[in-house]
């Protein structure tokens, strides 16, 4: 695939808007292309993944620990699944599953992160984005945890 081919695809997951052109080169240069058979696990639950993924075709599954017959399911192009691996290295609490053929790209923790390192105006709309999403997160709990108590 080519470089600009991956930018491209880098440039169709929203989160990635907080990178400029350029930077989304830099990114897809250190993006792994993979593709996963139906029923493979892209990571499971308490995996420490090594990066997040964009979806570039097909359809996944995600199931948490606690709701494992509720799966979400996610097959829109461009959809980043495990936003919060590119920052930090900890175990999901989620599995994600391919349920056809998915191929994904595969961007590496720590591609992204020296790159925010070298481009401190990218660190800050980075950190500005992932606090959004979790004060949505965050806000739908809160609105969760008032309808359980009534």
């Amino acid at each position: 695939m080519q470089l600009d081919d991956t930018a491209n695809i880098l440039a169709e997951a929203t989160f990635f808007d907080v990178c400029d052109a350029e930077q989304r080169r830099l990114l897809a240069f250190a993006a792994e292309r993979k593709k996963y058979r139906p029923g493979s696990i892209i990571y499971a639950s308490g995996d420490v993944p090594e990066g997040a993924h964009v979806l570039i075709s097909g359809t996944v599954a995600t199931t948490q620990d606690s709701a494992p017959n509720d799966p979400v399911v996610q097959h829109v192009a461009g959809t980043l699944i495990g936003l919060s691996s590119l920052v930090l290295a900890k175990p999901r609490p989620l599995t994600i599953k391919a349920v056809d053929t998915v191929e994904t790209l595969m961007v590496p923790r720590a591609a992204f992160m020296k790159l925010a390192r070298q481009y401190p105006d990218l660190a800050e709309r980075a950190a500005a984005r992932l606090k959004g999403e979790l004060a949505g997160f965050l806000g739908t709990v809160a609105e969760m945890r008032g309808r359980i108590r009534e």
